[in-house]
């Protein structure tokens, strides 16, 4: 499999609702290494990501506080295989941004 270093999400400003930030491409592999997260705001937000349709037993990242006026960076390491996605949400909606970052592998 051919490797690519690819950002695959962003940056973009996360709803209050679960969407769909990424799906893996067809015959490919992802393996997330990095999700940074800036919130400019004045309060703390909650975000949430998910692998899969976002529900309790999806969720890798649950109403994690990103400061006021900060950023977080997350280095997971999800493999994700072809037609997978990522949803993600936060508490209040059009102000946090994410970022996603990793590998992907696609045949050939």
């Amino acid at each position: 499999m051919a490797r690519t270093v690819t950002r695959f999400v962003g940056p973009t400003r996360l709803t209050n609702a679960a969407a769909t930030v990424y799906t893996v491409p067809g015959l490919s592999k992802a393996l997330v290494r990095h999700v940074h997260f800036m919130n400019p705001s004045a309060g703390s937000i909650g975000v949430t990501v998910s692998i899969g349709t976002d529900g309790a037993t999806t969720r890798v990242l649950e109403s994690f506080t990103v400061g006021a006026g900060t950023t977080y960076d997350w280095y997971p390491y999800m493999v994700l295989d072809s037609a997978e996605i990522v949803q993600a949400f936060a508490g209040t909606t059009a102000i946090v941004n994410m970022t996603m970052f990793g590998d992907l592998l696609a045949a050939g």
